[in-house]
């Protein structure tokens, strides 16, 4: 058997898929990155060969934040190229908007006939990014899942500040003075998704725009993205697999 693999490693989360020749999703790896890309390689190889995984029957494509670090890939590819083509695989749609949240940025990508089109990346701060949400549920002692859980129950406020510390300062604030944990909730992913929209207003959406990522199965998140851009967005569990996938879509162009 001939295998497949993608390799995604991204700045808080490594996304590994391995496929057959018919593109059949035979295994999914997700864990950590940590501090070395490189120890991350080492251990999707190890965890690939116990799951019978034959690297010499393999071809295999890295991307990602860590792509320069998977010694044993034949070739990487960028997130923006890969995102978009796995986005496509998922959907089964060749014309679609990427709203790609990340631990560390934010991609909106626009695909056309299947290839990428245009595209916007937010890499200069965290904002409206996973780091955001992960430092601001940090701060209210919850996990991110339970603060988007949370943030459906809240409202009437608003966080100003688009600086993840001077956010993380206003929050505070709002626990100090005794603010309902759910009304603070509610303002922290309203200002993750004012600053997506934000985005997507550089770029011409189209009909059918995906939630990928690692908050691509927070309901609430993607029910408030839907209202802010007056769209349906939508999501699916292999979401935050899309640049793996892409990856291993790439990975069969490769010429033995």
């Amino acid at each position: 058997m001939n295998y497949y693999i993608g390799i995604d490693i991204g700045s808080t989360c490594a996304k590994t898929v391995v496929m057959d020749e018919n593109k059949t999703i035979l295994h999914r790896l997700l864990q950590p990155t940590g501090w070395s890309s490189v120890d991350t390689a080492q251990a999707i190889h190890e965890k690939l060969e116990a799951l019978g995984v034959d690297f010499a029957q393999a071809k295999v494509v890295a991307t990602g934040y860590g792509r320069i670090s998977v010694p044993y890939a034949d070739k990487c590819v960028t997130e923006i190229t890969c995102h978009g083509r796995g986005t496509c695989f998922v959907y089964g749609s060749e014309n679609l908007t990427v709203i790609d949240i990340g631990g560390q940025d934010t991609k909106l990508i626009s695909v056309e006939n299947g290839m990428v089109k245009d595209f916007i990346m937010n890499d200069k701060c965290s904002a409206g990014t996973g780091r955001f949400l992960e430092v601001m549920a940090n701060t209210l002692g919850l996990r991110p899942e339970e603060l988007c859980q949370l943030a459906a129950s809240g409202g009437g406020i608003s966080i100003s500040s688009m600086c993840t510390v001077f956010a993380e300062s206003e929050v505070i604030s709002l626990i100090g003075r005794g603010e309902a944990k759910e009304n603070i909730a509610y303002a922290v992913v309203d200002s993750i998704v004012k600053k997506v929209a934000s985005q997507a207003g550089r770029l011409t959406l189209g009909k059918t725009v995906c939630l990928t990522g690692g908050l691509c199965e927070f309901d609430y998140l993607c029910e408030s993205l839907s209202k802010k851009l007056g769209v349906s967005v939508n999501t699916n569990p292999d979401g935050r697999y899309a640049g793996a996938i892409g990856a291993a879509l790439s990975a069969m162009n490769i010429r033995k």
